[in-house]
């Protein structure tokens, strides 16, 4: 092999394996999270013996599919809203109720800036009670 197609093979192979870090690292945005919420979560923390477990999928288009589960105490709602961390934030995508499980209907799927808010970790799912109508326990929802 001469000189020049030698530095192109380090060349191509140097970029491929750029490309391809650049796709996995996109796709790492996307995908299931498996979620437990806790009182201590929630803004301001909540005093909860209660707790909330679940899987959240967030796609590359948007769309959104899960549930989660609350233990511990009588949940009212669940919902993904938009904020980080230490923040309380709107309702984005309000979920559906089964008993105690809560899931994400069919064909919820999150706008452009939603997806902007996910990918910098500020959406979040928790469920209410009564007791706690803004909330009772809650989990950030990170990519």
């Amino acid at each position: 092999m001469n000189e020049f197609s030698q530095s192109l093979g380090v060349k191509v192979s140097a970029w491929s394996f750029a490309a391809v870090l650049g796709l996995t690292s996109a796709a790492a945005f996307a995908g299931k999270m498996d979620v437990k919420l806790s009182g201590d979560q929630e803004v301001p923390a909540v005093k909860s013996a209660g707790s909330g477990s679940g899987s959240i999928t967030i796609n590359d288009d948007g769309s959104v599919s899960g549930s989660v589960t609350a233990t511990g105490f009588t949940p009212t709602a669940a919902h993904i809203h938009q904020a980080a961390a230490g923040k309380n934030g709107p309702v984005i995508v309000p979920f559906t109720k089964e008993g105690d499980k809560f899931s994400a209907p069919a064909g919820a799927k999150l706008t452009p800036d939603q997806m902007k808010a996910y990918k910098a970790g500020e959406l979040y799912v928790n469920v209410h009670s009564a007791a706690n109508p803004g909330g009772e326990v809650r989990a950030q929802l990170k990519p």
